[in-house]
């Protein structure tokens, strides 16, 4: 075995295969059976209207502002086969399976470019057998095809800071502007990552421009849609509602969506016409800036408990089973281990900042809306990396001695 591991393509393989394996009776005994809320709502109308539309208002169906666009069509794109219900939940929950196990091999080339292969291949299993990702790709979420975007971001910003190929540049810069597609907030990420580049690595600007091009390129065909509907340079306009709901008199730290009678009187003398949605998120945003300036102490320990809850875990959460052991015991661990590993890290390294800076910058984000557990998903590959960086550690004053 120890020959076989020597061989690059049979590590791939094997991790691939280990992570498929593992994946397959999840999603036949926890997998959706259906798409609900909003994707469902998407779904429908594309098939039965061909719009893409979530609301409907009193008959007109209007375009949608409030999803990003990316995977209400990634499922859309499965009902072309014609396959029963039962089906095409299935083909659905496989192919993200296979995009989870992918995004698995990415991670160990990732930790490749850092560690050696016996660390990299531990950090790869425990991102495979972690129960939080295996049961993600057994739900009708975005977040495994984000999971696989993201990690496809990073492996390409570290191979570009490595060699500057222009493959790189294609690949960083399509994973970009997919991501951007997927998640509103990702623009804030784009960005960061593209000063990074300029300000630290010392990245040519006409190559940072030529990143900045094709990403643009991708997201157009959308941007110009808004811009022809709504008369605004948009993905979506949702901002307003997600802070909102991370911020009002309802919320815990997973955020709530219990509107007084105030607001809706406001909602209810929207005019419903095509800008429905921009004049609704405008209402939900002023009213979630005024709950924070009316307590700010109050929002302000909010925040800091969803920090908390991020990074850690949420001491008081509502969500079904948050508690279970399978769940709850892996998040507290690998947290604690990745602090010790942020402490222990090689300040000086580049991929080690670029990572901190990330997971600093996704915390941020989502704890001035609101924590889901899905989202943690998101930060975990960077908190196995500096788990990594412990093992490291820990290895190397064992064989010292």
């Amino acid at each position: 075995m120890h020959l076989y591991l020597k061989n690059e393509k049979f590590v791939l393989l094997l991790i691939f295969l280990i992570s498929v394996l593992i994946r397959i009776p999840a999603v036949h005994f926890y997998g959706d059976t259906s798409i609900e809320n909003e994707w469902g709502i998407i779904v429908h109308n594309l098939v039965e209207n061909g719009k893409f539309s979530f609301r409907n208002l009193d008959g007109f169906l209007l375009p949608n502002l409030y999803m990003p666009p990316l995977y209400p069509f990634f499922l859309y794109l499965f009902t072309f086969f014609n396959l029963t219900d039962n089906y095409y939940i299935l083909l659905i929950l496989y192919v993200q399976l296979f995009l989870s196990s992918i995004a698995i091999v990415i991670f160990y080339l990732i930790n490749k470019k850092i560690f050696s292969k016996k660390i990299s291949i531990l950090g790869s299993l425990i991102f495979s057998f972690f129960p939080l990702y295996i049961y993600a790709c057994t739900q009708i979420s975005s977040i495994t095809l984000q999971v696989f975007l993201t990690l496809l971001f990073i492996y390409s910003f570290f191979e570009f800071s490595d060699n500057k190929k222009i493959t790189s540049i294609f690949s960083l810069s399509i994973a970009g502007g997919l991501l951007i597609l997927l998640r509103g907030e990702f623009i804030i990420i784009f960005f960061i990552s593209l000063f990074f580049l300029y300000l630290y690595l010392k990245v040519q600007l006409r190559k940072i421009l030529i990143i900045m091009l094709i990403s643009t390129i991708i997201v157009s065909p959308y941007l110009i849609r808004n811009i022809l509907t709504f008369d605004t340079i948009t993905i979506t306009k949702s901002v307003g509602y997600n802070l909102w709901k991370g911020n009002n008199p309802n919320s815990l730290v997973e955020g709530s969506e219990v509107i007084d009678d105030n607001l809706v009187e406001k909602i209810e003398k929207i005019n419903k016409d095509k800008f429905y949605q921009i004049k609704l998120d405008k209402i939900f945003f002023n009213e979630a800036v005024k709950n924070i300036l009316e307590n700010p102490i109050h929002y302000f320990l909010l925040f800091i408990k969803k920090i908390f809850s991020f990074l850690l875990f949420d001491i008081s959460s509502s969500q079904n089973n948050y508690y279970n052991y399978l769940h709850i015991l892996p998040v507290i661990f690998l947290s604690i281990t990745s602090f010790i590993g942020i402490f222990l890290a090689n300040k000086k390294s580049i991929k080690y900042n670029y990572l901190l800076l990330l997971l600093f910058a996704y915390t941020m984000i989502f704890s001035a809306f609101f924590i889901l557990p899905r989202y943690k998903l998101i930060i975990i590959p960077m908190q196995i990396i500096f788990t990594n960086v412990l093992v490291k550690c820990i290895v190397k004053k064992f064989v010292s001695k």
